[in-house]
């Protein structure tokens, strides 16, 4: 396998992009827009990992939900508090920042593209 990466599909993805661009420090890796107002495809370096994030087009099935998880490390607390405050903003469902049984600071939350983050330390 050459690589793996997350692809996020959504509505509003130029939105999208700028969010998860700020709340993960991503730089973008490449963006091709589909000429209606959002991304046919795009690609961003989130500390490391891919996030591919794409319009959609049509509406979502039962069944595709996923929950991506990013698990930081001991001194990275500033990257979660960060991803924290801005995926909280308008989100569907978000859990406090606060420690749970395998690490002292944690979230959950479905942003407000419908997106499930669990980000830890």
């Amino acid at each position: 396998m050459k690589r793996s990466m997350m692809q996020v599909i959504v509505k509003g993805s130029f939105e999208a992009v700028e969010l998860y661009r700020k709340a993960f420090n991503a730089k973008v890796l490449c963006a091709y827009e589909d000429g209606k107002g959002g991304y046919m495809h795009s690609e961003h370096n989130a500390y490391g990992q891919v996030i591919a994030i794409t319009e959609c087009y049509e509406e979502a099935a039962v069944g595709n939900t996923m929950m991506f998880c990013f698990e930081f490390g001991e001194g990275s607390e500033e990257n979660i508090r960060t991803a924290y405050e801005l995926l909280k903003e308008e989100a569907i469902t978000c859990t406090p920042l606060d420690k749970c049984d395998y690490s002292p600071l944690q979230f959950v939350c479905t942003d407000k593209f419908g997106v499930t983050w669990c980000i830890f330390v």
